[in-house]
């Protein structure tokens, strides 16, 4: 009892702090989203975003060398598709020469040591700005889920290390696993979006990627959870990893943080989670406006990933954080 023992003892020095902290954040735990667009010589800031680009491809392989040079391990691509390329069936999407085909290639053609994740989800390519088919009113799974196969296949033929369904369609991990097998990808991992929230966090992200278009009363809601449940999140999971997910995903992240620890607590597979741009853009305008230090504010949202126990972070400040750990 106080005053033999003074738990401010350990907190005395900041050697003593690092030597006795109970959680680590490394490049390593940290995954590099990068947005892509045709072009050359672009970076272009995003205005609700300060701090994320879309890049064309010369431009995004600069970014990844230094992302490989830091220690990050691997990097999430996501496509800018022009207007002219969308429509209903989100045709564009099945063509093995697309913008993210080509920036795989480009990543593996420079032989640049670093992992390759692409999203699975229709909504870049759709003019209506669903993850999947629409059919009278609303998203259709199971033709979507056919669609997701068929987009996943040529993610993995261009060179993707790991698919990542985000689209949260019912079977639809298995059914990719099933394909991308039969057609020769059994080495192709899925890390599945089993936790996706029907969020209003994803805002920048669709300025970027250009999918902020009117989606009808019920958004997508009928697709992606609801905000109010986490027991229903354990059953997502549950049945994403049953289908054949070797990792999962919890997006958002900070928000969902008492999920992230569940899915930790009672499943034995990596747990990612997702700093989505919303939770980004807050931290940012945030420092802008002189409220704290970005890198600051930034390390301690995204060591309070960590210690929820999350295996690794998709966050847009990967780099900066990087160079600073």
């Amino acid at each position: 009892m106080y005053p033999t023992i003074r738990l401010r003892r350990n907190r005395k020095h900041q050697w003593l702090r690092d030597l006795v902290s109970e959680t680590t954040l490394l490049p390593q735990h940290l995954v590099y989203p990068i947005f892509i667009t045709e072009g050359h010589g672009v970076r272009e800031e995003v205005k609700t975003a300060p701090g994320i680009n879309r890049l064309s491809i010369d431009e995004m392989l600069k970014d990844v060398a230094k992302a490989a040079k830091l220690g990050i391990k691997a990097v999430a691509l996501f496509p800018v598709v022009p207007m002219d390329l969308k429509n209903e069936g989100a045709d564009e999407a099945y063509n093995l020469d697309n913008l993210v085909c080509r920036a795989i290639r480009s990543i593996k053609n420079a032989e640049i040591e670093i992992g390759v994740i692409c999203d699975v989800a229709l909504d870049p390519y759709t003019i209506h700005g669903h993850d999947g088919v629409f059919k009278d009113g609303d998203v259709d799974n199971d033709l979507s889920v056919e669609a997701l196969c068929n987009q996943a296949l040529v993610l993995a033929k261009a060179g993707a290390d790991i698919v990542a369904p985000s689209d949260m369609m019912d079977g639809r991990v298995g059914a990719i696993r099933d394909f991308l097998d039969d057609e020769g990808f059994e080495h192709v991992g899925i890390l599945a979006y089993a936790a996706k929230y029907s969020s209003k966090f994803y805002g920048p992200f669709r300025d970027v990627v250009g999918s902020k278009v009117s989606l009808g009363e019920k958004g997508k809601a009928t697709y992606q959870m609801d905000i109010r449940n986490s027991l229903e999140a354990m059953r997502e999971i549950e049945f994403d990893i049953n289908e054949g997910a070797d990792m999962v995903m919890v997006k958002p992240g900070m928000p969902y943080l008492d999920v992230v620890c569940a899915a930790v607590q009672n499943f034995d597979v990596p747990v990612f989670a997702y700093q989505v741009s919303g939770e980004y853009a807050m931290i940012r305008h945030a420092a802008n406006a002189g409220c704290f230090r970005f890198e600051d504010a930034m390390m301690e949202s995204l060591i309070a990933f960590r210690r929820a126990g999350a295996t690794a972070i998709f966050t847009y400040a990967a780099i900066e954080i990087a160079g600073m750990l």
